[in-house]
């Protein structure tokens, strides 16, 4: 099985990284660090910071910095000045919740791996002819869930997706099962409490299970 990190450091699929990829919402720049090795060390190496608050470009920043180990990303990414921003900080890959053209073009030209959001057949349709095959699938639950995605897996094979929105360790394994899914994007490895006691350990241990749905989903 190859390995989804190539010999370039920016040419990988962030899809095959793991079954999982956290989405995190920092608060406190502080906590990223130590976050971030919880969840490494539990087996979930791709680490998406969303830019929803002001300590996320100093937590993307000192993830980049000090976690050797962690593919770090920024999402809710949507103006290419967050694309710069983002990439200047150190972000490994890019996420965003939609797209439009301006936006996809400077992700394009980012240089890093990224995942245009979509939540319609017409979306995928349009990335597909702009030569984008992998997209985050959000908001997942809202937009249809596994159900959508197992309509599109038949006229739209080439189209692979990290659905986000509405998904927890329940419906995980359904959606890993899907042939067209490479991962999902989820918080439920980060209980508010547990974040706000600094409780690493239940992070990680979280973060384990999470890192072994996806055996279980391919295997049914």
């Amino acid at each position: 099985m190859r390995s989804p990190l190539s010999s370039s450091p920016d040419s990988f699929s962030v899809l095959d990284l793991a079954p999982v990829v956290p989405v995190v919402v920092v608060e406190d720049a502080a906590d990223a660090v130590p976050l971030a090795r919880a969840l490494v060390a539990g087996g979930l190496p791709a680490i998406e910071v969303t830019l929803r608050t002001p300590a996320a470009l100093d937590a993307i920043r000192a993830v980049a910095g000090e976690v050797p180990d962690a593919v770090v990303g920024a999402g809710t990414v949507i103006t290419p000045v967050q694309v710069d921003e983002a990439v200047a900080a150190g972000a490994r890959f890019l996420v965003s919740p939609g797209w439009t053209d301006v936006l996809l073009e400077a992700m394009r030209a980012s240089g890093v791996p990224f995942l245009p959001g979509v939540s319609t057949t017409s979306e995928v349709v349009a990335l597909l002819e702009r030569g984008v095959r992998e997209m985050k699938f959000f908001p997942a639950q809202a937009a249809g869930g596994t159900a959508y995605l197992k309509s599109l897996a038949g006229p739209l094979p080439q189209a692979r997706f990290c659905p986000t929105g509405g998904i927890g360790p329940d419906s995980a394994p359904e959606y890993l099962a899907l042939p067209n899914v490479g991962c999902v994007g989820g918080s439920w490895m980060l209980p508010a409490d547990a974040v706000a006691a600094r409780d690493w350990g239940r992070v990680e241990a979280l973060a384990r299970q999470a890192a072994g749905l996806s055996a279980g989903a391919r295997c049914r």
